[in-house]
């Protein structure tokens, strides 16, 4: 099955200078020059949370302890810190969060001058109900991609897991058939895909789904297993057997074409299946290869860890991005999550799972006869 966006694996391979300052720090913690080079390096990958509210409530929802307060990001705190983090190696931003992003009134401006000021690249993971004409004619043009999050292949299957009115469903798909018209008018390179968690509940209406993305002419879909979050007050989903599922693979290859793919992310579910039992044993990536700001502003090295005061670095409502992470605190925290932290609290199929394993098979040559390039 092609994966032509490295959704079922990472494309942190393509940044070797990015990852030889983490190394080399790594391998060298005394060396003044590499610990220097290694704070004042920012995340490649960054995921911002415009708002705190939402207007779906999805029976999976990993973050519904935070409780979708309506809190926005000040758009002019959120310059500041772009225009400090301009030439520090971040290469994108992720709009997401604990809320909806697009219910953020100044989110346009969000995504223009993140792109076109701070030269960062710009994505979107969002329920797409506040997909607007608007919005799409304002911004696309500075988006890399935008992956709504569609987690059923039926109205009824659907209201029923958003938890929300039946009529968003169509709503919602109109609003993507209007995307994928405009980029298509405008030959834009955005990609657009739908998402769905695999659930007891909606894993009838996969070929459903699969169908009706095909119809709407998205560039892919995208079929993942739930990760139970262990703060998250649902618990409903934590015991699924995805091994029942994997036959799914081959079925959904019959959907494939050269301008469309189901990307059935069988390395996460048998990663899953295994609980990570073969997985490294100390986290790599954080807090060093990505960062999450949360809506009210807090910066933080984990989207696993929100609210855990040990993982929040500061808040840009009070200092730069920059100011926050090019400190001794920093690199205070790196030594606490590589040497302490039991990553048995870490989520099964966390956002860095693949990174820290491709990390850690450098730093540990899991690889037989590495030198023989």
């Amino acid at each position: 099955m092609s994966d032509n966006y490295h959704i079922d694996s990472h494309k942190y391979m393509y940044h070797p200078e990015h990852s030889s300052t983490i190394l080399s720090y790594l391998r060298h913690p005394e060396n003044s020059t590499y610990k220097q080079a290694y704070k004042n390096q920012h995340p490649k990958y960054i995921e911002v949370s415009p708002v705190g509210a939402c207007n779906h409530r999805c029976t999976f929802c990993s973050v519904d302890y935070i409780g979708y307060n309506s809190i926005f990001i000040d758009f002019e705190r959120y310059k500041k810190s772009i225009d400090s983090m301009k030439g520090k190696e971040c290469g994108s931003i992720m709009f997401a969060g604990e809320g909806e992003p697009l219910l953020h009134p100044n989110i346009s401006e969000f995504v223009n001058y993140t792109k076109e000021v701070g030269g960062i690249d710009t994505a979107f993971t969002t329920n797409a109900y506040r997909l607007t004409s608007r919005f799409i004619k304002d911004s696309m043009k500075n988006i890399s991609w935008i992956k709504v999050s569609f987690n059923a292949g039926t109205s009824s299957s659907y209201a029923n897991i958003h938890r929300c009115n039946e009529k968003d469903f169509s709503i919602v798909v109109d609003n993507i058939r209007r995307a994928v018209e405009y980029k298509v008018e405008k030959g834009l390179k955005t990609s657009i895909g739908m998402q769905m968690v695999l659930l007891p509940e909606n894993s009838d209406t996969v070929h459903s789904l699969c169908t009706l993305a095909k119809d709407i002419g998205v560039d892919y879909v995208v079929i993942k297993p739930y990760s139970q979050h262990k703060l998250s007050s649902d618990r409903d989903y934590k015991d699924i057997d995805y091994r029942e599922y994997l036959s799914l693979e081959e079925e959904l290859e019959q959907y494939n074409e050269d301008k469309f793919n189901v990307i059935f992310r069988v390395n996460t579910i048998k990663n899953w299946i295994s609980q990570n039992k073969d997985r490294y044993c100390h986290c790599i990536a954080t807090p060093s290869v990505w960062a999450y700001w949360m809506a009210d502003g807090s910066v933080y090295t984990c989207s696993a860890f929100l609210l855990d005061k040990r993982f929040m670095l500061g808040n840009i409502n009070e200092k730069t991005f920059d100011q926050i992470w090019t400190t001794d605190r920093r690199l205070e925290h790196s030594k606490y999550v590589l040497n302490e932290l039991d990553i048995n609290e870490c989520r099964v199929n966390c956002r860095m799972d693949h990174i820290n394993r491709y990390l850690d098979s450098i730093v540990n040559k899991k690889i037989d006869h590495a030198n023989f390039v």
